[in-house]
């Protein structure tokens, strides 16, 4: 069995919606509360989170959008954008899942842990450098890649995002950086309305970033099939020293805010594919931070069913299910256009 690191502290529940609001605290004390209910679940290490400095958070935010977020201390009623609300405590609690992540990523290279899930508020992946958007205030995943990488943790990074949403603010960071290869599957056209497959990135890390844009309906099958075709033969040929997850559960087939079909046991396969490629080429260094995931049951279901197979558990069999004739020419089309970029 492998021992999962894992970020959890109370603080993060100080993130406070003033009205109603899909990223609420109750989708982080729902996932508390299913560990508590199962403590055999898994052995796993509780890290202690700590706050990003502010040199960490500008690796990727302006200095100027720094100072905004800090002047919301104490503030309650406040939104970055019309759908990122700020609290009396959300400055602490974003830099804490920024931090978190941080202290995650260096418990996992320093052998403390073998792998580990940052299970944190407010998300990140849709915080571009010098705003934040889409519920996230510190592109917490950016942060770490750009963190493990200028302390030498790592030569080349592979984050993989599987939110139901494309991580605008995370390939936007990376999109002209060959250190980082950005894999995302998300539904399209949908929020943000980035993540076509011609994005490619740009200039000489063309090829390092890669979308599969989904048009919604996919269940776990799909998402196996793109991982396979997609993800496997990119990641091999890119070799990563880490890898890190925006591991986001609005893809639960039950979500509010997405269309998509994948079951815990969904997660739970991906979850053992990226533990492959992480044994097969960065010594099993792979950590995965919190993004979306509005059905606060499925997520939590979900968040376990992930953390089972991170201690080394496999999963149930997956029922033999044929792909959509959709995901397949999705596929060749996407390997059309990245085929060329994939020797690295």
């Amino acid at each position: 069995m492998r021992n999962v690191g894992l970020i959890r502290d109370a603080r993060f529940l100080e993130h406070v919606p003033s009205g109603y609001h899909p990223e609420h605290p109750r989708r982080l004390e729902t996932i508390h509360q299913t560990l508590d209910a199962n403590p055999g679940l898994c052995q796993y290490t509780t890290i202690p989170a700590r706050e990003a400095t502010p040199e960490e958070i500008r690796r990727v935010h302006t200095s100027a959008y720094h100072r905004l977020v800090e002047s919301t201390r104490g503030c309650s009623g406040r939104r970055l954008d019309p759908d990122t609300y700020v609290s009396s405590e959300s400055y602490r609690a974003a830099k804490l899942a920024a931090g978190g992540l941080l202290a995650l990523v260096d418990a996992v290279h320093a052998g403390q842990v073998h792998n580990g899930f940052a299970l944190v508020r407010p998300p990140g992946h849709h915080a571009e450098h010098d705003h934040g958007m889409g519920f996230c205030i510190y592109n917490n995943v950016a942060i770490a890649a750009r963190y493990a990488r200028d302390q030498g943790l790592a030569e080349k990074i592979l984050i993989v995002d599987w939110d139901l949403h494309h991580g605008n603010g995370t390939q936007h960071t990376f999109e002209g950086d060959e250190t980082v290869l950005y894999f995302s599957t998300h539904q399209y056209p949908f929020y943000p309305g980035t993540g076509a497959a011609e994005e490619v990135g740009t200039g000489k890390a063309k090829g390092r970033t890669v979308n599969v844009p989904l048009p919604g309906g996919q269940g776990d099958p799909d998402y196996l099939q793109v991982f396979r075709e997609i993800l496997v033969p990119v990641a091999r040929g890119f070799h990563p020293g880490l890898i890190l997850v925006s591991a986001g559960f609005d893809i639960y087939r039950a979500d509010p805010l997405g269309s998509m079909r994948v079951t815990e046991n969904g997660f739970a396969h991906l979850t053992r594919l990226l533990l492959s490629l992480a044994d097969e080429h960065c010594g099993g260094r792979l950590v995965l931070t919190l993004e979306g995931g509005y059905d606060v049951e499925g997520q939590a279901r979900s968040v376990q069913a992930v953390l089972e197979t991170l201690a080394g558990q496999e999963p149930p069999p997956m029922p033999q299910a044929d792909p959509s004739q959709t995901v397949s020419a999705i596929l060749r089309r996407v390997q059309e256009i990245q085929r060329p970029y994939w020797v690295f």
